[in-house]
């Protein structure tokens, strides 16, 4: 082997374990779920943990499926959320295309009202969305909590396809111009299909975030049980005689195979889409 290159894969060598702790770090509860989901509940319940399941159950998964409102909730999750991307998407695709190709006046100051609200905790928000929900007799609603949604996505998803339609040459939109297409025609046609990798990348932050949260659909969907969503459902398999630990796990599981099936499908779009968003802006 070639001297310079051994010592130069010799001075990798920590950075390579470095990110192989990381990674063992990240996916070990990943996996102990899933594994803590096939196994027999006399092993989970043991005083000798088992790294891997000696013998292999799928009882767990069949009590989760057969929870109530298993059906009912895992519909009004899909509904939300997915309407909370779309949302997101159409007003912050204008917003993005407005402060990327537009020259207006206060442009500078409404990105930098965006980025405030991308750093706000939506958490301390709890309050004031109650109280405004409360007044206009808006809790206990799907359309709430997909309102709620669309506006914890919107600020990142403009900022991301903001930089994203910056990376567009717009001497592409202006040569579609001279051929007789209108502003919004040479948008539609030119500019959208390069900007599918922003769309899926920001599609599938907000999808993460709207199925993922737990505060909002727990705190405003207090008296309708039925339009409560999967986060809050998880909760349901902890009572006052303890949790069953089984079926917890195991409809983890189910709860987190939307996400990663549409992560892996994904996945290219996403990484150009995110590293294309975060060059210009």
């Amino acid at each position: 082997m070639n001297p310079p290159v051994a010592h130069l894969r010799l001075r990798r060598l920590p950075l390579h374990l470095a990110a192989a702790v990381t990674v063992v770090v990240c996916l070990f509860p990943v996996y102990w779920m899933i594994s803590t989901a096939f196994k027999p509940s006399k092993d989970i319940q043991s005083s000798d943990p088992q790294l891997f399941p000696h013998t292999w159950t799928l009882d767990h998964f069949q009590r989760a499926v057969d929870a109530d409102g298993f059906a009912l909730f895992w519909r009004n999750s899909i509904l939300v959320t997915l309407g909370a991307v779309l949302l997101a998407l159409l007003v912050a695709l204008g917003a993005a295309y407005a402060v990327a190709r537009l020259r207006w006046r206060a442009r500078r100051q409404f990105m930098l009202m965006i980025f405030i609200a991308q750093m706000a905790p939506w958490e301390s928000l709890i309050i004031p969305i109650y109280i405004i929900s409360r007044d206009t007799n808006m809790l206990d609603r799907l359309p709430t909590l997909t309102l709620i949604y669309f506006m914890i996505t919107l600020p990142f998803t403009v900022v991301v396809l903001r930089g994203f339609i910056g990376t567009i040459p717009p001497e592409l939109e202006e040569a579609a111009q001279v051929d007789g297409c209108t502003r919004t025609g040479a948008f539609w046609r030119v500019a959208m299909p390069l900007l599918a990798p922003g769309l899926m990348a920001t599609s599938l932050f907000g999808f993460i975030t709207a199925w993922n949260e737990f505060a909002y659909a727990n705190f405003l969907i207090i008296k309708q049980q039925d339009n409560r969503t999967l986060p809050v459902w998880l909760s349901s398999f902890q009572n006052t005689f303890g949790t069953d630990w089984g079926a917890t796990m195991a409809a983890s599981t189910l709860f987190a195979l939307p996400a990663l099936v549409i992560f892996l499908l994904l996945q290219r779009h996403v990484t150009s889409g995110f590293a294309a968003g975060a060059v210009k802006g």
